[in-house]
């Protein structure tokens, strides 16, 4: 079935075994001894890369350009944002862009669904992958989750179910098969139109992986309900107590944390920024806000339902990123080996 054609697609990026409850089948499968071509090793490379251009050119209209700097890191853009909500959303992980724009594509009857994740009755960090048909539902998909779910299954239910514009807000490893299947799906079930509201991801672990993580920053992990990376290479933990507290990246225990935390393909991202994506919500590198990159016209109608109530501004650039990055990789590189690290200063 299709659906398991796509968990095979996003178990593939991941070199993952995909979950089912149905019998296999060995047609859709390669031999153990034999990576599927051009997507089990670091998100295929050479192969994935060159699927992807073409990709860029059928979602986009054209592939990034070449002689631009910034379409060289970010991809193909039309505009490119800092941004917060004027209102920020209560339970957000920043201000509340990314449900906030699939909230209004429902309000105002762009899509009849949206797929995307919310946080697993019994554990607030475990995503869960739920389809959504009225607005005012989106506000429990507020948040950071880490770990896996099996977000593209629910495309084809979505489809039987008569719900034929649908909206996506997902990972770049899950935006790629999306589009690898989006023009069957149209073909086959009927798919009549598509957004898709991309956000970054650096990497990924399972969700007991995260728990131990959370172990070694707290004595009370499960007091924890609050964490980011934030832009100034501080981690941000909120407890239950309304206790706030910062770590600098590299006061991080990675060297405690297991081999395997990290999937292999995590390592090798080459898509951080989600260039299939109609619109990038991003926050990584940023100067407090958060970031928007409108990649195309389905990405500017989307942005366009925000009007008045989202705050833009150009964004901002300054200083010199190689020497401090070079340091601060070599310095990261020595954590998680575990070899000795002078540890900086807590500003």
């Amino acid at each position: 079935e299709r659906a398991s054609e796509a968990e095979l697609l996003v178990a593939a990026f991941r070199t993952e075994t995909p979950v089912s409850n149905k019998p296999a089948q060995p047609s859709r499968r390669t031999s153990a001894s034999k990576p599927l071509s051009s997507m089990a090793t670091g998100m295929g490379m050479v192969d994935v890369m060159h699927e992807m251009r073409e990709m860029e050119q059928r979602v986009h209209g054209r592939n990034r350009d070449s002689a631009s700097s910034d379409e060289a890191f970010f991809g193909p853009y039309r505009r490119m944002l800092q941004a917060a909500m004027k209102q920020p959303r209560a339970g957000a992980q920043w201000t509340g862009i990314t449900t906030s724009l699939a909230q209004s594509l429902l309000e105002q009857g762009h899509v009849d669904a949206v797929l995307t994740v919310a946080p697993d009755a019994q554990d607030r960090w475990k995503p869960r992958a739920v389809m959504v048909t009225r607005a005012q539902e989106l506000a429990a998909c507020r948040g950071m989750r880490m770990g896996y779910a099996p977000l593209l299954s629910l495309v084809e239910p979505a489809l039987a179910q008569g719900l034929k514009r649908l909206a996506v807000i997902a990972l770049p490893c899950q935006v790629y098969p999306l589009r690898a299947l989006e023009a069957s799906w149209r073909k086959d079930y009927g798919l009549e139109s598509l957004f898709v509201i991309g956000t970054p991801c650096s990497d990924n672990t399972t969700t007991e992986n995260f728990h131990q993580f959370l172990s070694l920053l707290s004595q009370r992990p499960q007091d924890i309900h609050y964490l980011e990376f934030r832009a100034d290479y501080k981690v941000e933990l909120r407890e239950a107590s309304g206790v706030t507290r910062t770590i600098p990246f590299l006061n991080l225990p990675l060297s405690r944390l297991p081999a395997d935390f990290f999937p292999l393909t995590c390592r090798t991202c080459v898509d951080y920024t989600n260039r299939l994506a109609d619109i990038t919500v991003g926050y990584m590198g940023g100067c407090g806000d958060q970031w928007l990159i409108v990649r195309n016209a389905r990405g500017q109608q989307m942005l366009d339902l925000l009007k008045g109530r989202i705050e833009l501004k150009a964004p901002t650039q300054a200083g010199r990123r190689a020497g401090p990055v070079r340091g601060f990789l070599a310095n990261t590189l020595r954590a998680a080996g575990g070899l000795p690290l002078r540890r900086t200063p807590s500003w």
